[in-house]
């Protein structure tokens, strides 16, 4: 088993299941819907900008705040924005998880994960919950922490912070499972954390090669991979 390791968390879209196989089924609601849908992603870019800024600065009013930036780009009043964001967005992308299906060999390493002393958790930037019940895999969890109700996005550190605080764990840790270089794997330096990223199979052989000649930038994985069977491998031999 990975050595200093006594968590391993993972993030939710992309990580858990293929992006592409929710954005099929999008595609219709963001074609109807476009100006709210690229209002949300400017006001989670200004949210992101002013974090970066200010690292130790959190929302607790982050739903709100977020639905009067949306609002005044919309010209629309918030509170107006903030029941259709709930209707429309929050609630309404979750019907699609009943028919997506899990990476191969996901659901099986969860599995096995939970017959070992490793603690489980997710943290996600959009509220996971009922995502989790449609892909059947609600009960695997130690700790489930939505970051928007933290008051930040990843990758500020606040969390990860409150995820190792729920895992009752430090961040030094954990291993920290996600699909982008720049919210998941930046989200976990942050804090100490170690990272494991999910990658296609060419960018996993690039990272490799990259890593053994040590010419790297930035915040990089401890691991890459495009098989669940490799991560598998990383952790429990």
């Amino acid at each position: 088993m990975l050595q200093g390791i006594s968590a391993i968390a993972f993030d939710l879209d992309g990580t858990l299941y293929p992006n592409y196989s929710l954005n099929i089924r999008l595609l219709p609601f963001i074609l109807k819907h476009l100006p709210l849908v690229v209002a949300l992603g400017k006001a989670r870019n200004t949210i992101r900008s002013e974090q970066e800024k200010d690292p130790e600065s959190f929302m607790p009013d982050f739903y709100d705040y977020q639905a009067r930036l949306i609002a005044m780009q919309l010209k629309a009043e918030p509170e107006q924005i903030r029941e259709r964001l709930d209707d429309l967005i929050y609630r309404g992308w979750e019907r699609h998880f009943s028919k997506i299906r899990l990476f191969p060999y996901l659901r099986e390493f969860l599995v096995e994960l939970r017959t070992t002393p490793l603690k489980l958790g997710l943290l996600s930037d959009f509220p996971p919950q009922n995502k989790l019940e449609q892909l059947g895999i609600a009960g695997c969890w130690d700790a489930i922490i939505c970051s928007e109700d933290t008051g930040a996005l990843k990758p500020a550190a606040r969390p990860f912070t409150e995820l190792a605080k729920a895992l009752n764990c430090t961040a030094k840790q954990i291993l920290y499972v996600g699909n982008s270089s720049r919210y998941d794997v930046a989200g976990a330096a942050r804090t100490g954390m170690k990272s494991a990223l999910l990658a296609n199979r060419f960018a996993s052989k690039c990272a490799a090669r990259t890593a053994s000649t040590g010419a790297t930038r930035g915040a990089t994985a401890d691991f890459t991979f495009y098989d669940y069977r490799q991560l598998r491998d990383f952790v429990l031999l």
